[in-house]
């Protein structure tokens, strides 16, 4: 039987109840009778002494920052206040972590800490939108992403704020088990498995102004996940939403953080992987279902977005 994966969220004063809810949604729960993967999820602290938070909140630990030495995976919860350090037992267990090659996410302000631990000099990282500048200016020696959901840049992953988080996780079960975990995890918590964008859309764009182009908006985006394997141009969905195609990128975009080519390029990686995860199909016919024509497009698009190829992607889950 194989062991659990051991996930640590890491606690101390002033972490954000909402973060924790999330970390615990994700790998806290046993979805084994659905294919999910079996997880270890210890909170972890400095002692065993109750953990405030907001609210008349607290958290019982029940692991001390010695059980860091034994995680796959640790997990750091936002800050109700970005200002004040971890404490330095926490720091210093998160350098430790580190230097061995320990996967480490921050959710939302947790980046703060990572960033007081010394963690991300000279790395890509981001924090909720409405911290950025605040980041900047205590941390200038970091690469800030202001618009992305979330960023990793070596073992160290950050996100945005709040919702974010939830993105950050299912991506971090996704890439470790795969695209029906995440799913699976995602339909129990009544959220998409994935959102293509960033969190520009939060920030500069305006939502579609009438009920009417939402929802024809909807109606283009699930005929294209139906038709992947089709050429999908953008006149043609615009047609289908009865817009310009000049109107109908603007009105894309603002609901979704993306352009219509991007996010089409976005749904037939992630159909890609499904395809390679369950199916032995030989690669043209996966890429010709995905909607890439061929299977040196799909190749291409592999290796800028994930960081591999499809052949590689596939031999990591055949194995589990």
């Amino acid at each position: 039987m194989t062991s659990p994966h051991r996930i640590a969220l890491l606690a101390f004063p002033g972490i954000r109840a909402f973060d924790v809810t999330v970390i615990t949604e994700v790998w806290g729960m046993d979805r084994t009778d659905r294919g999910v993967p079996a997880f270890d999820l210890r909170r972890v602290a400095a002692d065993r002494a109750p953990v405030p938070m907001r609210g008349g909140l607290t958290l019982a630990p029940d692991r001390t920052l010695r059980w860091l030495d034994r995680a796959e995976l640790i997990l750091v919860p936002g800050l109700d206040d970005c200002i004040t350090p971890a404490p330095a037992a926490v720091r210093e267990a998160l350098r430790r972590a580190h230097a061995r090659g320990t996967t480490i996410a921050a959710l939302c302000g947790g980046a703060f800490t990572l960033a007081q631990a010394g963690l991300l000099d000279g790395r890509r990282a981001l924090t909720h939108w409405n911290l950025v500048d605040l980041f900047r200016q205590r941390h200038p020696q970091v690469r800030v992403e202001p618009d992305a959901l979330f960023v990793e840049d070596g073992n160290l992953w950050t996100a945005a704020g709040t919702a974010a988080g939830i993105d950050l996780c299912l991506h971090l079960v996704r890439t470790r088990h795969g695209a029906e975990a995440a799913a699976t995890i995602a339909r129990s918590m009544v959220t998409a498995p994935f959102r293509t964008g960033s969190q520009a859309q939060f920030i500069e764009h305006p939502t579609p102004r009438t009920d009417r182009d939402a929802d024809a908006l909807a109606a283009v985006r699930a005929y294209a996940i139906s038709h992947l394997h089709e050429p999908l141009t953008v006149p043609a969905l615009a047609a289908r939403a009865e817009m310009s195609p000049r109107s109908f990128a603007r009105h894309f975009t603002a609901a979704t953080g993306t352009t219509p080519l991007r996010w089409l390029l976005d749904q037939r990686i992630a159909a890609a992987q499904k395809l390679l995860e369950h199916t032995d199909l030989p690669m043209p016919e996966v890429a010709r279902r995905a909607g890439f024509g061929s299977d040196v497009t799909m190749r291409q698009h592999f290796a800028t977005r994930l960081a591999t190829s499809p052949r590689a992607y596939r031999a990591s889950f055949t194995s589990g």
